[in-house]
């Protein structure tokens, strides 16, 4: 039943990845293409990674450090890309001149 259950997250997240990769040859923004790509990859991931974990549970404090870093880094770098594109729009309060 576990290996059921570990392939099954397995090729989840496999079904993700190939989900969020998908909406990269649209005609649409980049930004969404991005934001996609980058939700799919973080789902797909921590799929693949709990997968891992049920397959090989004595693993657990290094895959459970993965899926927090994987939801920690992705949702900094979603951060860091939506502050980027709002340019100089966010320094310009509290400046003189």
């Amino acid at each position: 039943m576990i290996n059921i259950l570990s392939y099954a997250c397995l090729i989840l997240g496999l079904v993700f990845w190939f989900w969020g990769t998908w909406p990269l040859l649209g005609h649409r923004s980049v930004l969404y293409k991005l934001h996609s790509l980058s939700v799919a990859d973080t789902l797909g991931s921590m799929a693949i990674v709990v997968g891992l974990l049920l397959r090989i549970p004595q693993e657990w404090p290094l895959l459970v450090l993965a899926i927090i870093s994987l939801a920690i880094w992705n949702t900094v770098l979603g951060y860091v890309l939506a502050y980027c594109v709002t340019g100089d729009a966010g320094q310009e309060v509290g400046h003189d001149g």
